[in-house]
């Protein structure tokens, strides 16, 4: 590695562009029309989808460039030059995985309709960014028609590595050995996951088929759009900031939501290594085959506000590049990150018209991280587990590191989808998933998992999942508005098995001086219904008490958790004085904080909406409102992350349900939906957090799906910077 300082230079703005860019946008522009309605929710008509590509990247910048600008610096593996130093491993590591020359090599080769949508993608950015002269971009001052292929997918992490962190290549550019066991362990907190439930007609009143779509991300991960073209567009949905595809949505014709899926796409190989005079190689099939390298630069602020540069040499095999080191070996890892295929199949679901045709998208295999829930106007329902799927040799454990001296371990092409873990129209008449196995996405039972191997379904169960799964199976029918109390339930079904425990305890001898509160607090969670509630005390007192056992239960536990089924077989090893302790200690602390433990959870766990750019922090001086839902690790089907920030008392959520929305096909499409806070990005703008007390009841809005409704609802409607 080596250091050269350059000096900062950043020029006043200015595009480089022409006459004939201006001309050319400008032109565009007139046959974009957009309308916001009451919500701000832009519909964007155009002549062709390009026109509205052009009008959603317009519609986008405006409500919040910040958020449409950094989701490429990431992609692009620059954000060490606005961060610092401390992110220059976090963007080597994007760079190992995101080729940006082979997504230049992929724009030069895509097909012309392609090309035409990527030219409206960087036209639409870029002339909002000629219009709006005021708005400084932290890095990006023109965007090339390049950078969607450096991010396909659209899902929460469009890097898939195996878990593997920047600190492992840190670790490893220092030489330095690092424990890779622990790999594919999940946070409980991490698990905020994603909600997918399909309705066959059989189960709805109308007789027409229902999808619930309920991504689990951080806040204002997504905005609300509508895209309608003439060429045969009208996708209404979530999209990524900054991509131009309705990521989780639907059209007249059919409905997809997409689930994180565990389904394993990146490996990682322990590579046996030999230096010498010849310089670097690595034992494969007991011959020497040579280390590639190259150099890949990370440019990054400095302290004093000058940039700086940092080299570093990649090693790759042909599994892929070197990224830690566990004792001898050199661990390498071979995934798929972004591909022109990618970008076709996330843009070519948006207009399927049938399930044949949706399924023979699902056949281009590129969809690297997501499940996908569907529904049709035709009455499907179906389920995939993944999609990109490599065969590999089920002999060997995939969820760990393999040998890479040995072709037995290479990926041996891709499944086709008819082989990977799928259901189609199911006899029970619903689906679900909850990021959880697949093996319970129609019940108990059905699909079953000897048809498969290993890898394709790691997942395990979760409380979200049971919970699910009773919810649904205990309804005989559902309309719209069942559907969406069925994504409301609150149930939290981790406390049937984490109470009886605490109850068995609780008979157990307890200090004079806390038995009065123990045992009251044991009276209130015994008499508790187990839904949270903003009301409720019990509530307050069950999470936080469960929030320090169960991190002690599962402290030093490696790989993915069964927990609804290992948690008891835990509990039972926990000694009875811990778990009373622990609730002693959580009384104390809400007493110190609060001034009483009995404190309702709607006054301890706030939604509170702040700038993006973090110019303010999360502030109990501030307003904010009650929020009744919990973590979605507690089984709650309406996921809310909460936790106390620096200098709080109370918990603020930061994660959860995010876009909501409930869908039900038919001759006319009706649907409703809700987004946490509100459209904009911009705290000035009333978009900003106008659902925020609707999110926080599961008050859904109409969507407007037909244009007489939106007209009938319009705020605004305009051409792009016109």
């Amino acid at each position: 590695m080596r250091k050269i300082l350059l000096l900062l230079f950043f020029p006043v703005f200015s595009l480089a562009q022409s006459k004939q860019d201006v001309l050319r946008w400008q032109e565009t522009a007139k046959r974009v029309n957009i309308i916001r309605d009451k919500w701000g929710i832009p519909h964007i008509y155009g002549k062709s989808d390009a026109d509205c590509v052009f009008g959603l990247l317009y519609a986008q910048c405006e409500d919040d460039f910040q958020r449409v600008e950094m989701n490429y610096v990431t992609m692009l593996g620059r954000t060490s030059e606005i961060n610092g130093e401390q992110s220059i491993y976090e963007d080597l590591l994007v760079k190992m995985v995101i080729d940006s020359a082979a997504a230049v090599k992929d724009y030069e080769s895509s097909p012309d309709w392609m090309k035409k949508l990527l030219h409206a993608f960087a036209d639409g950015v870029n002339y909002y960014l000629y219009k709006n002269p005021k708005v400084k971009p932290a890095l990006l001052r023109e965007f090339k028609p390049w950078y969607p292929l450096t991010y396909t997918d659209g899902s929460i992490s469009a890097i898939q590595t195996s878990d593997l962190t920047a600190n492992d290549i840190k670790k490893f550019y220092a030489g330095l050995s690092t424990d890779l066991a622990s790999l594919k362990k999940k946070d409980l907190e991490q698990l905020i996951g994603s909600n997918g439930f399909a309705i066959a007609p059989s189960k709805s009143v109308s007789g027409n088929a229902m999808l619930y779509i309920n991504p689990h991300v951080t806040f204002y991960f997504r905005p609300e759009v509508h895209m309608v073209s003439e060429e045969g567009l009208n996708a209404y949905g979530a999209v990524t900031w900054g991509q131009f595809f309705v990521y989780q949505g639907f059209n007249e014709h059919c409905g997809w939501m997409h689930t994180s899926s565990q389904a394993d796409v990146a490996d990682l190989y322990a590579e046996k290594i030999v230096k010498n005079k010849d310089g670097i190689s690595y034992v494969y099939d007991n011959k020497l085959r040579p280390v590639e390298t190259r150099t890949t630069t990370v440019t990054y602020r400095t302290a004093n506000g000058s940039m700086a540069k940092k080299d570093f040499k990649v090693y790759t095999t042909h599994h892929g590049p070197v990224m830690a080191m566990q004792d001898e070996n050199w661990i390498s890892m071979q995934s798929n990150n972004r591909s022109l295929k990618g970008l076709i199949q996330s843009w070519s679901r948006t207009k399927a018209k049938n399930f044949a045709e949706f399924k023979s998208i699902m056949d281009l295999r590129e969809n690297v991280s997501n499940n996908t829930v569907y529904a049709d106007a035709e009455g499907n329902i179906a389920y995939w587990h993944g999609n990109f799927m490599p065969r590999r040799n089920p002999n060997y454990d995939w969820n760990g590191i393999v040998d890479g001296s040995t072709s037995a371990t290479d990926w041996k092409g891709l499944h086709t989808v008819d082989e990977t873990v799928h259901l189609y129209n199911p006899a029970n008449g619903w689906l679900q998933n909850c990021n959880a196995t697949p093996f319970t996405v129609a019940g108990n039972g059905s699909i079953s998992k000897k048809k498969y191997p290993g890898y394709m379904a790691p997942d395990p169960e979760n409380f979200r999942g049971i919970n699910a799964v009773k919810v649904l199976g205990g309804r005989d029918k559902f309309d719209i508005n069942a559907l969406i109390a069925s994504g409301y339930d609150t149930y939290l079904a981790a406390f049937d098995v984490l109470l009886p425990s605490l109850f068995s305890a609780s008979r157990t001898a307890i200090a004079d001086d806390t038995k009065a509160d123990v045992n009251k607090a044991i009276n209130l969670l015994a008499a508790w219904d187990r839904r949270s509630a903003s009301n409720s005390v019990a509530t307050s007192v069950a999470i936080h008490w469960a929030e320090r056992v169960v991190p002690y239960l599962t402290r030093g536990k490696k790989g993915p958790m069964d927990l609804p089924f290992e948690l008891p077989r835990l509990l039972k090893e926990m000694p009875d004085a811990t778990k009373i302790n622990f609730l002693v200690e959580t009384l104390k602390k809400l007493k110190s904080d609060f001034g009483t433990w009995e404190i309702a959870w709607g006054d301890i766990n706030r939604f509170q909406r702040i700038d993006n750019a973090m110019k303010s922090k999360f502030d109990d001086n501030q307003p904010s409102i009650p929020s009744p839902f919990a973590s979605s690790a507690w089984g709650s089907l309406p996921s809310f992350n909460s936790r106390t920030h620096e200098g709080s008392k109370k918990r603020y959520g930061y994660g959860g349900n995010s876009f909501i929305c409930a869908v039900e096909f038919g001759k006319r499409i009706k649907a409703k939906s809700l987004l946490a806070g509100g459209e904009s990005g911009d705290p000035s703008s009333k978009h900003f957090k106008d659902q925020a007390e609707m999110y926080t009841k599961g008050q859904f809005k109409d969507v407007l799906f037909y244009k007489e409704d939106v007209l009938k609802s319009a705020e605004k409607q305009y051409h792009p910077g016109l």
